[in-house]
């Protein structure tokens, strides 16, 4: 004859043990983080610090500067230029987002903008100089000089081709570590995932740039270096990865999430440029490989590829620190297996 059935809450407490209470708490966290990061970051786009540089005469020119320091709340990082070649070049080298070309001859100026570099940035700029030249009574005309491609009219294929390398990067190496267990077994056995995980990034960044290159011609720009930037991406995330499960078990795909996707998607500069993030999206953005990855895509796609020393620096910062976990950590196994053997 069966015993008396145990209660709710000890069968509440025989199936959801401390560990599963503890991991779907965390998972809590991490979707609260994730509504608070994107809110956060993308609900107020606010200029700061927004690079315009001012073309025309010496007068004109110091009136001018002085006009955008006087921008409230320091919207407006103000330089000058000696001619609209060198504004030009200024802009296409990444130095600054506008040009404003002051006529002296007339009432109507001009605004030099990129909307390669995110439209949201040129319309900050075009709305800033806008009422500066309202208030003089004179015009502002706009020209693009380094237009997005047709198939790109938002500006955010660049963006989003990296979000999908990321995806990749920290998928391939959750499921490896789920299937083969979260730490390797030895340093063979390390070297064999990281071997597997470069044939895939390699895959993934091919993939990626023929997709959003010649297939759905989103992206101009050659295949090859966009090639080359997805599969250090995509290692460079799946590398860190599966250094953080090394060391923290299935707990280290959480802090990926909450790297690469909490905070990395809504600081790359993907929807808003940096100078249009809070204060601090705009300052870690850079340093995650999203943003990393964002920044060196639209140059490579759009800017001849100028500054792109900085992202690939920063993406082989990543590569290098998770290989070097993973590899440790496995070094560490194998010594403590020796010794129990011993």
């Amino acid at each position: 004859m069966a015993g008396p059935r145990p209660g709710f809450l000890a069968e509440v407490k025989d199936a959801v043990t401390p560990r599963a209470f503890l991991l779907v708490l965390g998972v809590l966290l991490l979707q609260l983080a994730f509504t608070a990061s994107y809110v956060g970051a993308l609900h107020d786009p606010t200029p700061h610090q927004l690079s315009i540089a001012v073309v025309g005469p010496a007068q004109a020119v110091l009136q001018g500067t002085s006009a955008l320091h006087d921008v409230p709340d320091e919207a407006v990082r103000p330089s000058t230029a000696e001619d609209r070649a060198s504004a030009i070049q200024l802009i296409k080298d990444q130095k600054v987002y506008a040009a404003w070309l002051i006529d002296p001859t007339g009432s109507k100026d001009t605004l030099l903008v990129a909307t390669a570099r995110g439209p949201a940035a040129a319309t900050a700029a075009e709305r800033i100089v806008g009422s500066l030249e309202s208030a003089q009574q004179r015009t502002l005309g706009t020209e693009d000089v380094v237009p997005l491609a047709p198939g790109d009219a938002e500006g955010l294929s660049s963006f989003y081709l990296v979000v999908g390398w990321c995806v990749g990067g920290y998928l391939v190496a959750s499921i490896l570590g789920i299937s083969a267990g979260s730490r390797p077994a030895d340093t063979d056995r390390a070297l064999l995932r990281l071997g597997t995980l470069l044939l895939y990034s390699a895959a993934a960044g091919l993939g990626g740039a023929l997709i959003t290159g010649p297939v759905l011609d989103a992206l101009p720009g050659p295949i090859l270096p966009l090639w080359g930037l997805g599969t250090l991406v995509v290692f460079a995330v799946g590398a860190f990865t599966m250094a953080m499960q090394c060391l923290f078990g299935v707990v280290g795909i959480g802090i990926a999430v909450l790297i690469f996707v909490v905070l990395g998607n809504p600081s790359a500069g993907g929807v808003y440029p940096p100078p249009l993030l809070p204060p601090f999206w705009r300052a870690i953005g850079s340093w995650i490989p999203n943003g990393a990855g964002t920044d060196a895509a639209r140059s490579i796609a759009y800017l001849g590829g100028t500054a792109l020393t900085p992202p690939f620096l920063v993406l082989a910062a990543w590569a290098v620190a998770g290989v070097a976990i993973t590899l440790l950590t496995a070094d560490r196994a194998t010594g403590t297996r020796t010794e129990t053997a011993l």
